[in-house]
């Protein structure tokens, strides 16, 4: 399903220190929280000897996530997850996870310095993370004769259009993905070409 709202990239990491203290953040899109689980298990094993691993996510569209979460991996409750959180959602981005893994330098910050440590670090990764923005597409039926399916393709080329599947039977089958902002178009095509579609809105 694509995405009318920003998300990450890709995966991204920064690393900061406060008072020797090191913070490394990571940045990753992410679709569900069995994906968080996985890169917050990863880290924990990457990371066996940090003093924490801190996370906070949020998934669906920005400013009415479909879900959001935080952890403060022990360190004391609100100085970690929260700070991490309210960065990602002054974000305007959805589907995106960040996690700091500290690795303590000896020095205590305290609450407030602990809550400007772990925010800093967020902000670090989620400034230099590039963003994507997917537009709504439609999934599409085409059934038409052999000689249709090169203006068919043609069309999906120039229209922004994918061809993600094509089965040869008696007829040609092809399921296409059709930018929404494009189905009028699309519709117009088919009819003129006399084309048997469906849309699948």
């Amino acid at each position: 399903m694509s995405k009318d709202y920003p998300v990450p990239a890709g995966y991204l990491e920064r690393e900061t220190e406060v008072k020797k203290s090191r913070f490394i953040a990571r940045v990753v899109p992410v679709g569900s929280r069995e994906e968080v689980k996985t890169w917050v298990e990863k880290a924990h094993r990457e990371h066996p000897d940090a003093r924490h691993v801190c996370w906070g996510y949020q998934i669906g569209r920005p400013g009415s996530a479909a879900e959001a979460a935080m952890n403060d991996d022990g360190e004391p409750s609100g100085t970690a997850g929260k700070p991490i959180l309210n960065v990602i959602q002054h974000k305007d981005m959805g589907d995106v996870l960040v996690i700091v893994i500290r690795y303590f330098g000896g020095i205590k910050l305290g609450a407030g310095g602990l809550v400007r440590a772990y925010a800093g670090a967020a902000e670090s990764v989620l400034s230099a993370v590039e963003r994507v923005v997917q537009q709504p597409v439609v999934e599409t039926v085409v059934t038409m004769s052999f000689a249709d399916e090169q203006p068919v393709r043609h069309w999906c080329e120039v229209h922004g259009a994918v061809v993600e599947s094509v089965d040869y039977a008696a007829s040609v089958t092809a399921h296409l993905q059709v930018p929404e902002n494009g189905v009028d178009d699309f519709v117009a095509f088919c009819e003129a070409q006399k084309l048997d579609y469906s849309l699948e809105r």
